[in-house]
């Protein structure tokens, strides 16, 4: 049976959704590229696009290079040009924020390491870096240190990308051999934010693997009921029907699935009735 991880990897590629990389593009990619500050409550003058200094603007451009070099798969043209941000101002929380995600990607955990923290020295407060420090400890396969740095980023004050964060902190968790917790993380990732397909697949998956199909079918009936069902999707549809003897949703959900992805790995699976692989 194929891991939990799936989605935050391939599936957010694949559905082109929510907060990737795996969780990563999408999930993890949060304000990459920074954004000119505020004064929030500290009685100071707002800041804005004309009071930044020329360095900050010019390694903004550059970091600006080095998110669309990132998105693609380039990742060291990527890292080239985020170096170059830091370079002219190395004191831009974002860049090494950017560059932490590289290295995540290129697997170099300990430069990936460096650099994330090197972005909170300069900005604790960021609660996309935590985020993103938590994945990287994740993939690393350091669940403690993971679970800290999401609790730090869900407590950030004003942070917007919650659901983003249970949604990977259950899949370490699941991961890391807790079951129970993973499932509250991901019931609260789909509470905040119910159409997230990552999120549907990641709970009905869990729940398939628990033998719990009941539950399981209702949220992959929601996703496969939406654009983003894909062979995937469809194959884990299947196989949740067919434990619950629902033959005949099995069977629509089989001719989707020779349909419209007739050289997936699921196709092959299902016409091998490879139902428990």
């Amino acid at each position: 049976m194929r891991p939990l991880g799936y989605t935050l990897r391939r599936a957010l590629g694949r559905w082109g959704t929510v907060a990737a990389l795996s969780l990563v593009v999408a999930a993890v990619l949060s304000g990459c590229a920074g954004t000119v500050g505020g004064a929030g409550a500290t009685g100071r003058d707002w800041v804005t696009e004309s009071d930044e200094p020329q360095a900050r603007k010019r390694a903004r451009t550059r970091l600006e290079l080095a998110t669309g070099y990132f998105e693609q798969g380039q990742l060291t043209v990527a890292l080239d040009e985020v170096k170059q941000a830091i370079q002219i101002d190395p004191s831009f929380a974002a860049a090494f924020n950017l560059r932490g995600l590289i290295y995540t990607q290129l697997r170099d955990y300990a430069l990936a390491e460096e650099s994330f923290r090197q972005a909170l020295r300069l900005d604790s407060r960021d609660g996309d870096v935590w985020h993103n420090l938590g994945w990287m400890y994740c993939q690393d396969g350091r669940y403690p240190p993971s679970f800290e740095a999401f609790a730090r980023a869900l407590q950030t004050s004003g942070y917007r990308s919650a659901a983003r964060t249970w949604l990977a902190q259950g899949v370490c968790e699941v991961r890391a051999g807790q079951p129970e917790a993973g499932e509250r993380s991901l019931t609260r990732a789909f509470e905040l934010d119910p159409s997230n397909p990552v999120t549907l697949y990641n709970l009905a998956l869990l729940l398939h693997q628990r033998g719990d199909a009941a539950r399981a079918r209702l949220y992959i009936r929601r996703l496969n009921n939406s654009e983003f069902a894909n062979a995937e999707s469809l194959w884990l549809g299947i196989k949740i029907e067919n434990r619950l003897q629902n033959y005949e949703a099995a069977q629509q959900l089989a001719e989707q699935l020779r349909r419209r992805f007739p050289t997936s790995r699921e196709a092959d699976a299902y016409e091998r009735g490879a139902f428990h692989e």
